[in-house]
């Protein structure tokens, strides 16, 4: 399946894996982004729009939320580097809480609008609701993602063929990004409409969709269980009998510097975006489609394809950057992407021309996508520099511990998106918001993910793996221990 790891003069060739493989690999991405972020793109027009509850308690359900997954991910972490099994360490969670994830999905949306009245503590018990519905959820999709993702650090040793296999990667989630985007069109289908009133059943429509969502969710995980198989198993990882301490564990991720760099990088691009990820439906909304909802969604899906398309294109493009000027260069082309995307949105989010947003849109999906297929990559390369360090591989931890951080980001972004939108004065039964709350919201749009991604700028250069680098952490590695 693999070719050998072959030696011309002092430059390895590339240990090329299949297309189906990698293919195959990829689709795992689908049932992270249904699975763990399907929910967050819709809750604000859920939980807000739709049953009333006050932006700010939805932006804290969303952190909270959050938060309890940033917790739960290093114990799989840990227990995903610590199983030893005959079919290894990363497949039988990918298998069973696939599976799981994919046919519990539903369970998220099975609240009734009733509840919005009902209080509990003095809060509504739809709050309540969303929190305990993923502390039971939670659990299980991370189950699957961070061995997903671990096994994806581990398909290669080769510093080019890990970009190549994140390019897939990164090429399925953003086709399967399209379907969170989708999500609201889907509920404006006449079978939602509610007679007589010309209003949608969106809740209705959610389970409907989460449902046929979920069932390919599991379908892929089989498909990945059967097809990808963990190529440092084998070699490398059965040979080592003491199991790995959950906090030295850990602690030896966090003193990696390189993987600290990288982090901040992560972290950065993901508050700065994530803070502001909510605003755009609301600018295309109540700015763009002048507060018409039906219209608003159905723009809000031709902004998810501008930003497939964005991430279809930037990743081949950076892919081949990466080759040209090294992954540390190309990640830095890609913020300045993001830059012009975030920044333009101020002239390209307007009435006068509504597809206009949509280029706006490509940019973001372009930087997006890039930058997490660089991300990626590099996080390959820093567990060879850790294992060079430690004689250990830990890819569950360094996932673990970087989902930590980019969650952290992102559940502080939803609590600012919400907080945001009560200081901007932002009123859900009003169809024709304030003046100075449309401003707010356009703003700050435009300005905060331009800090969080010159923040990433400057901690991804400092980065110190470059190609000589990784190709010689490599040789050190496969004289050691010998190759994979």
């Amino acid at each position: 399946m693999q070719e050998a790891n072959v030696f011309n003069g002092k430059k390895p060739l590339r240990d090329r894996l299949p297309i189906p493989i990698k293919m195959a690999y990829s689709l795992g991405t689908a049932v992270d982004m249904w699975g763990l972020w399907m929910y967050a793109s819709v809750a604000f027009a859920v939980f807000n729009m739709y049953l009333g509850v006050p932006p700010w308690l939805v932006g804290l359900a969303l952190t909270l939320i959050r938060v309890w997954d940033a917790v739960v991910d290093p114990l799989v972490g840990w227990l995903s580097d610590n199983l030893r099994s005959k079919y290894g360490r990363r497949r039988p969670f990918i298998l069973i809480a696939g599976i799981l994830s994919g046919l519990m999905l539903p369970i998220l949306f099975l609240v009734s609008p009733s509840w919005v009245e009902i209080e509990f503590l003095g809060v509504s018990a739809v709050f309540w609701y969303m929190i305990l519905s993923n502390i039971v959820y939670i659990p299980i999709i991370s189950a699957f993602t961070v061995p997903y993702y671990s096994l994806g650090a581990e398909m290669s040793p080769d510093y080019e063929e890990r970009t190549s296999i994140m390019s897939y990667r990164s090429v399925a989630q953003k086709i399967s990004e399209l379907g969170n985007f989708y999500a609201l069109r889907f509920t404006n289908l006449a079978w939602f409409l509610i007679p007589g009133t010309g209003q949608k059943n969106t809740l209705l429509g959610l389970r409907v969709y989460t449902s046929i969502f979920g069932v390919i969710m599991a379908i892929f995980a089989v498909i990945i269980f059967f097809r990808v198989k963990e190529r440092y198993y084998e070699k490398v990882v059965v040979k080592v009998k003491e199991k790995i301490s959950i906090l030295s564990g850990f602690g030896e991720t966090l003193r990696c510097k390189p993987f600290r760099q990288m982090m901040v990088m992560g972290g950065a691009f993901t508050l700065g975006t994530s803070m502001v990820g909510s605003l755009g439906y609301y600018a295309t909304v109540f700015y763009v489609a002048g507060g018409d909802k039906i219209i608003g969604d159905n723009w809000q899906f031709w902004m998810g394809v501008a930003f497939m398309l964005g991430g279809l294109m930037g990743v081949p493009l950076h892919a081949i950057l990466a080759h040209r000027i090294g992954k540390r260069e190309a990640a830095v082309v890609a913020c300045c992407i993001g830059i012009c995307g975030y920044g333009g949105s101020w002239f390209l989010y307007t009435p006068a021309i509504i597809w206009l947003q949509t280029i706006a849109s490509c940019l973001m999906g372009m930087c997006a996508a890039s930058l997490w297929m660089l991300h990626s990559s590099i996080g390959a390369d820093i567990i060879d520099y850790d294992e060079l360090k430690t004689h250990e591989r830990r890819e569950g931890s360094f996932t673990a511990c970087a989902s930590y951080i980019l969650k952290l980001g992102n559940s502080l972004g939803y609590y600012f998106s919400g907080l945001i939108l009560t200081w901007v004065g932002f009123t859900w039964k009003l169809k024709v918001q304030a003046p100075e709350t449309i401003l707010g919201i356009r703003a700050s749009l435009a300005s905060l993910p331009i800090a969080g991604l010159i923040v990433a700028i400057i901690f991804v250069l400092r980065v110190p793996l470059t190609k000589q680098k990784t190709e010689e952490i490599r040789r050190s590695l496969e004289a050691r221990r010998g190759t994979v």
